[in-house]
């Protein structure tokens, strides 16, 4: 512990954002290389929670964490920029499902792309072995969450 009582290191869910944000930075940065519209931390995220026939704007945001209203803005600026659109949703006359347009799955395959290769450099700059070792640990079931 330091003097103000806190641990020395970040523990693991410290350390798990900061990956995420390694990659989401990274992310941005290539795709804007790349000529791309630059895309919000949030505005990622939606694509990242989208599923491949659509999500209502409640799931996303559960799935995201984010609040309804969040997660309303982020789609929406997306809408604007021609990445998603909503459709009706052939489960509930009431509800609407956000899906990729044509442009929004350009530019997904393209972020996906962009994610092999920095999966790639950090291989080469961490070893091989040690993310092979970090991708067989995150995909390994880990149960429910359970309060500590």
């Amino acid at each position: 512990m330091d003097k103000n009582g806190q641990p020395e290191s970040p523990n693991l869910p410290q350390l798990l954002a900061q990956a995420k944000y390694w990659f989401d930075t990274a992310v941005s940065a290539a795709m804007e290389d790349a000529g791309e519209r630059p895309v919000t931390l949030a505005q990622q995220n939606v694509f990242a929670h989208l599923a491949p026939d659509g999500t209502t704007i409640s799931d996303l945001s559960r799935r995201m964490g984010v609040t309804r209203q969040s997660a309303h803005q982020a789609v929406h600026a997306l809408i604007g920029m021609g990445l998603l659109a909503q459709v009706p949703d052939p489960a509930s006359a009431r509800s609407r499902l956000i899906v990729m347009t044509d442009e929004g799955r350009r530019v997904h395959l393209l972020a996906q792309s962009m994610i092999a290769g920095l999966e790639e450099e950090l291989a080469r700059r961490l070893g091989g072995a040690t993310v092979a070792a970090l991708r067989a640990t995150l995909e390994r079931p880990w149960g429910p969450p359970r309060p500590a």
